[in-house]
């Protein structure tokens, strides 16, 4: 896929839990955990927006776009 999530690194840069992160964004972790993971087909702007809320990033930081 061109699209690299990179939740995992941004995370960890904040310190912050999958569980801790869900439960502010108000999604699942199961949720979270497909979005972490690249298996995801699509992302909200409104959770986009929120991820980027609860750590203090762009979804630039979020989201990769790379060449096949």
């Amino acid at each position: 896929m061109s699209i690299v999530v990179n939740l995992d690194v941004m995370m960890a840069k904040r310190k912050m839990s999958s569980q801790e992160l869900a439960e502010k964004i108000g999604i699942t972790q199961a949720n979270l955990s497909i979005l972490k993971t690249n298996k995801g087909k699509a992302i909200r702007f409104t959770t986009l927006d929120a991820i980027c809320k609860e750590l203090d990033c762009t979804p630039g930081d979020i989201l990769e776009y790379r060449r096949d």
